[in-house]
């Protein structure tokens, strides 16, 4: 298996899939008040056209596959779907990314069909905010579940933390705590112009200078070499600390050139960039009768038109058309 490489050079060789665009939050960033319009149920690929599509990509060169959604753990079936995955052929690396409320009671049916590594959104830590944030969310069955992951023995487990100044950033010192007495990998995400657009102002975004600036008053910030799958965050941790510490830049250094993945859209698009309206549709072909040649040929045009980078760092003051849960967290 050669691999996969865009026009510039870059290898791709990991896939976000997005098993549904609902959700059963309304986290005041992501959404508007009274949310968006789900798909029709027709409008979503089915188990069956994803595993054709993965496997496909496998032949292709790609060898790790993150499950998104909307919310992936809120669709029903998933597990034995998870487990068709995992058994394709040249899939290497199966991973989730989940807002943690029903992990708790998933986590283990997800190590049994072969997830090995979670990524849990949380945006505070206090429980009154986090119910104000999500609409409704419960803190505390949030945590239980990330302990129940991390006593099953996911590695590792990392919480996603998006800072919004004068909405939560001033609880970036206690997230970075977490890290002292816990194996996390606590990464801190720069708000970027994808949601609610109403929501989106240039100056509610914290900067990662800022934000390991703060950090830093805690201790020094030892550079750690990226453990296992390559991803967008560069890596430290505090001293004497048993996790991580993880910055992702998307907006003032963003990380184009290192690029390594194609998003698969619940509705059956491929997307290229996550900051590029270009999707190449996969599911309108399928249903047509494609077969796994054309397949292939349309997923190495999503290759060719590939950007080389986006533009939010250069002042382009844009918020894309759809929203996270559209897209695939």
């Amino acid at each position: 298996m050669a691999g996969m490489y865009d026009r510039i050079n870059r290898k791709i060789d990991y896939m976000r899939i997005s098993v549904t665009d609902r959700c059963n939050m309304r986290c005041v960033y992501c959404m508007p008040l009274d949310g968006v319009r789900g798909l029709d149920h027709e409008d979503i690929l089915s188990y069956e056209e994803i595993l054709r599509i993965a496997h496909v990509a496998a032949t292709l060169g790609i060898s790790k596959i993150r499950l998104t959604g909307g919310e992936p753990l809120i669709r029903k079936g998933l597990t034995g779907f998870i487990r068709q995955l995992a058994a394709l052929d040249g899939i290497e690396d199966l991973s989730l990314t989940t807002n943690g409320t029903l992990l708790e009671a998933k986590a283990g049916e997800l190590a049994d069909a072969g997830v090995t590594r979670i990524n849990v959104s949380l945006d505070s830590l206090n429980p009154e905010r986090f119910r104000e944030l999500t609409r409704g969310g419960e803190l505390e069955k949030v945590m239980r579940g990330i302990e129940k992951a991390e006593a099953l023995g996911f590695v590792p487990i990392k919480l996603n933390m998006v800072p919004v100044r004068g909405i939560n950033d001033d609880e970036i010192e206690a997230f970075a705590r977490l890290t002292l007495e816990k194996p996390y990998h606590v990464r801190f995400i720069e708000f970027m112009p994808i949601g609610d657009r109403k929501m989106w102002d240039e100056s509610k975004v914290v900067p990662t200078s800022e934000v390991r600036a703060r950090i830093e008053a805690l201790g020094d910030l030892s550079p750690v070499e990226n453990p296992g799958v390559k991803g967008p965050a560069t890596l430290f941790r505090l001293p004497g600390a048993k996790g991580i510490i993880g910055f992702i830049s998307p907006v003032s250094d963003h990380f184009c050139g290192s690029c390594n993945r194609l998003r698969l859209t619940a509705d059956g698009k491929l997307r290229p960039c996550l900051f590029s309206e270009s999707e190449i549709d996969l599911k309108t072909s399928m249903r047509a009768g494609c077969d796994d040649d054309e397949l292939a040929r349309l997923m190495v045009v999503a290759l060719n038109v590939k950007p080389e980078g986006h533009n939010m760092a250069d002042g382009v003051k844009k918020s894309y058309g759809r929203t996270m849960s559209k897209i695939g967290g």
